[in-house]
């Protein structure tokens, strides 16, 4: 069954992609759309990785997770190489845990 599923997504996954490639020349987007359209995107990876750092099986996540990931957000931003976000993110978080944090 899983494997079911999965094949079902990658095969939709796919079709999207072949749609965009062979509709790109017959679709004609206004140019406020054109513009929209990446605010959009970056808008729906926003929400998925606040729905991932803020939730976990349907309610709040506790404050360690958030925490590490303020963490990995501000090394991120202060360009910090990658692998030192994402030790330091899972680090704070992972402390918080041992210290009693939900």
């Amino acid at each position: 069954m899983l494997i079911a599923v999965i094949l079902a997504l990658a095969a939709g996954t796919y079709g999207f992609r072949v749609a965009g490639v062979l509709l790109r020349d017959r679709l004609d987007l206004p140019e406020w759309a054109r513009h929209l359209l990446p605010v959009g995107a970056a808008t729906l990876l926003a929400a998925l990785a606040a729905t991932a750092a803020l939730t976990e099986a349907g309610g709040f996540a506790g404050y360690a997770r958030p925490a590490g990931v303020l963490v990995g957000l501000l090394l991120a931003w202060r360009r910090a190489p990658f692998v030192l976000v994402v030790v330091a993110a899972a680090a704070t978080t992972a402390v918080l845990r041992l210290l009693g944090v939900a």
